[in-house]
């Protein structure tokens, strides 16, 4: 997905962005901001890897997962979307998938942006993108901000019945500098602040914590060298992450105050040789994670090394494609653990493929689910093992008249799946997701349609229980298109029920399936000047993805772009 079509999709989140794509499920407690989890494939969010510019993002919580609601929109230029096992290749963490957020872009262009909405809603933004010979200097910053809803309406504790906003800033910067024409390197730094108010529930009482504030910045620095068949890149990042909730009440300094605070530290060499119809890639990497856990009373520090050995090759031959790829990690607490995946796919007739993989994962512990403090009624255990995957899929892709369509199946066992019960993490669990996905596209005259049909069945061995929190059915659709210069996209997101625990009443709640549409449009005023509006959940539907929750209703949102 490029930023243009972010751009017509006027999403204001990553959430908005990611939960158009194929075998993506978004569960959020509320609106904007708000804590939220990405299921790729019915698998846990956790086991979904995100990158940031090729690197790790840092994941300081209890939960282990990165919540993309928290990444400022306007630092994204694209996002790379890859379904599946990928652990042979990205390591530990990349059983469902992976996304990698692109945050640098080679276009010389400035640009200014400004929107506002329902809910207090506002958004300000701006980059300066300049070539001074062989350099690319960038410049931008952004802020955002929303007065928000009451996510929780029937809390009973009174404290609840206000509004829950949500605020974000953020500053960016690179260098790109070419050498000559063989090697590159590049420089940048980014760093954003996000405050979001939240709801204690019926257990809350006055003086708890019921406000999230986290710093993160990321400096990472890198050479490129690329001559004939053969390209290295050698990659440094440093990030660090702090995350502190407390009582909006009694301030950030109070005894009550909790503090995630995760420092990374990452290296990669990558190296890549073209070999007949194909290539060879392989390289190394080495991360190392330090954690301050704070309770109200005491702080722990804790440490982890890994280091990964990882080689993939890819060839064709006539119209058979073979790929395989293998990694080694070696894990300071854990040892050594290898993952390896293979896929083959063949072209029978002209237009027309078929594909076959395997692949396995796995995912280590954080060094929060082992050590932590405890979060949110969560305790920690440093007893934990790896969580471990298999994985089938099977898919057939044509093209047929103007339809280009693809079909896959597919197939997860997950091992040692880590939940929690009594308020603490243990290792019991093991589940077994099967899937379908169908995914079309076609052009018909001046509209463009996108359509996704998607089935997953992900269910606890144990008790054959549907996981919590993702929907057997969706139908994504999209259709867009031009009328003179006036620019238009609808959505069509249906949403199937989905189950959740109510852990107030010891009980499975059953909620519904709903159809969300949303309609925008866009005009160029002037070559430099676009104007947009959208209405998104046009038909203001009533609905939750986390039981107690409420989502937001019908919302509206004008912006202008001005490019120079």
């Amino acid at each position: 997905m490029t930023r243009d079509d972010i751009d017509r999709w006027q999403s204001k989140d990553l959430n908005d962005v990611m939960r158009r794509l194929p075998g993506v499920d978004i569960s959020r407690n509320g609106g904007m901001g708000q804590s939220a989890s990405l299921y790729v494939r019915g698998t846990e969010a956790r086991h979904v890897l995100v990158l940031i510019d090729g690197v790790p993002m840092a994941r300081p919580g209890i939960s282990n997962g990165v919540d993309i609601s928290q990444i400022p929109i306007s630092l994204v230029q694209r996002v790379e979307y890859i379904r599946g096992p990928r652990s042979a290749v990205y390591g530990s963490g990349a059983i469902g998938g992976v996304v990698n957020i692109i945050t640098m872009t080679d276009a010389e262009r400035s640009q200014i942006n400004a929107g506002a909405g329902t809910n207090g809603y506002q958004s300000y933004d701006g980059a300066f993108n300049k070539r001074f010979g062989d350099t690319l200097v960038t410049a931008a910053g952004a802020y955002q901000t929303t007065k928000g809803f009451n996510v929780q309406p029937n809390s009973s504790y009174s404290g609840d019945s206000d509004r829950d906003g949500y605020r974000n800033k953020m500053l960016w910067g690179g260098v790109q500098h070419q050498f000559d024409d063989n090697f590159s390197g590049f420089f940048r730094g980014y760093g954003y602040s996000a405050n979001a108010d939240y709801d204690q529930g019926n257990w809350g009482y006055a003086g708890g914590n019921d406000e999230d504030q986290s710093y993160t910045q990321s400096w990472d620095t890198g050479l490129h060298y690329h001559s004939g068949i053969y390209s290295s890149q050698l990659i440094a990042n440093y990030q660090r992450i702090k995350d502190y909730n407390y009582s909006s009440d009694a301030g950030r300094y109070a005894a009550g105050t909790t503090l995630d605070d995760m420092e990374q530290r990452y290296i990669q060499w990558g190296n890549n040789v073209v070999v007949g119809h194909g290539a060879v890639s392989g390289g190394v990497d080495w991360k190392q994670e330090k954690l301050k856990s704070s309770g109200t009373t005491s702080t722990d520090v804790y440490k982890r090394d890994t280091t990964g050995l990882y080689l993939t090759g890819q060839q064709q031959i006539d119209s058979v494609t073979l790929e395989a790829s293998g990694r080694e990690d070696h894990d300071e607490q854990f040892g050594w653990h290898g993952t390896w995946q293979t896929a083959a796919g063949w072209e029978f007739i002209d237009g027309y493929r078929t594909t076959l993989s395997y692949g396995t994962g796995f995912l280590a512990p954080s060094l929060g689910q082992q050590y932590g403090a405890e979060r949110f009624g969560i305790a920690s255990n440093p007893n934990l093992k790896p969580e471990e995957s298999k994985q089938w899929e099977a898919g057939l892709e044509g093209l047929t008249g103007p339809v280009d369509w693809r079909l896959s199946a597919y197939r997860y066992e997950i091992q040692n799946l880590i939940d929690y019960d009594n308020n603490a993490y243990y290792n019991v669990k093991s589940a077994t997701i099967k899937g379908l996905e169908w995914t079309g596209n076609i052009t018909t005259g001046p509209v463009e349609h996108h359509l996704t049909l998607q089935y997953v069945d992900p269910r606890d061995d144990e008790t054959n229980k549907i996981l919590y929190r993702r929907a057997k059915q969706q139908v994504k659709y999209e259709l867009n298109g031009q009328v003179y210069d006036l620019g238009w996209d609808v959505t069509y997101h249906y949403i199937g029920k989905r189950y959740d625990y109510d852990y107030d009443n010891s009980r499975t709640v059953n909620m519904g399936g709903l159809s969300l549409w949303d309609v925008g449009l866009s005009y160029p005023v002037t070559s430099h000047l676009t104007v947009r509006g959208k209405i998104a959940n046009l038909f203001d539907k009533d609905y939750e993805t986390v039981y107690g929750y409420q989502s937001a209703g019908r919302e509206y949102t004008l912006s202008g772009s001005y490019t120079f």
